[in-house]
């Protein structure tokens, strides 16, 4: 691996204001991607792209109307868009019998629809060049799913059923299509679910993370960043052959 392996590399990454999305930042960045930063929250990728260096532009995933003016302003001011990560998510802990149209609508919008019109938008540019690589995040709930995520666990399996076939379609254009499915990566997302388990159980959230964190074979949980190595990864020329994947970055505690 060349510490300068993605250089020349225009990256395109959405949600990457914090969490995992800024994780994956940092990696592409260090390996010497150019960084075109998206979120919703303009002061967050702002603060990134300053920190990390870059690009950041303002960018609603469930507008198409943004994700064409997002990738028509990236390809004016850099040329090219090489690798697309949608990372942009949202998430929350309900109960089936308590999820109604809105969450559900919620959480689909950007997870999958998000997934779908920003990719859409990149996809064109993408066939014509005869290349590119775009990397979903999915989720390792989106292999299995898990009570109380019914919504969630749905939409990141939607995302591998999409990547799998945008992956063959995209073939004859060398256009590589893959997802990463973190595990246990304690980020924003996660603060409501510790708050709901430490209330129910009477426990510190500090304990609630403990408990999901004594399930994870290896012992420690994933870091953000741990993330953005194999996105990195599946980025660069090293997988080239690497196409209709989902790749489990979780610790163990997802095996297929």
């Amino acid at each position: 691996m060349s510490e300068n392996e993605l250089a020349g590399k225009v990256a395109l990454i959405t949600g990457a204001g914090s969490g995992i999305g800024r994780g994956i930042a940092t990696v592409l960045g260090r390996r010497g991607a150019e960084l075109v930063l998206t979120d919703l929250d303009e002061a967050k990728v702002r603060e990134a792209a300053s920190d990390l260096g870059g690009t950041a532009l303002p960018h609603d995933v469930t507008s198409w109307t943004s994700c064409q003016e997002v990738v028509g302003r990236v390809l004016d001011s850099h040329g090219r868009i090489d690798v697309l990560v949608n990372n942009a998510g949202v998430s929350r802990s309900v109960p089936f019998h308590e999820l109604d149209e809105a969450e559900w609508d919620r959480v689909h919008n950007v997870n999958v629809k998000g997934v779908f019109l920003t990719t859409r938008a990149v996809v064109p540019h993408m066939m014509e060049r005869r290349g590119g690589s775009i990397i979903s995040i999915s989720s390792m709930v989106g292999k299995e799913a898990i009570p109380l995520f019914v919504h969630y666990s749905a939409s990141k399996f939607a995302v591998i059923g999409l990547t799998q076939g945008l992956a063959k379609e995209m073939a004859p254009y060398d256009v590589r299509v893959n997802a990463v499915c973190p595990g246990v990566v304690r980020t924003p997302l996660w603060e409501p679910l510790l708050k709901q388990l430490s209330a129910a159980k009477g426990i510190t959230r500090g304990e609630a993370w403990q408990e999901f964190v004594d399930g994870i074979p290896l012992g420690r949980p994933q870091e953000p960043e741990d993330i953005g190595e194999a996105v990195a990864f599946l980025a660069s020329e090293r997988a080239r052959n690497m196409t209709g994947q989902g790749i489990n970055v979780t610790g163990g505690m997802q095996l297929h």
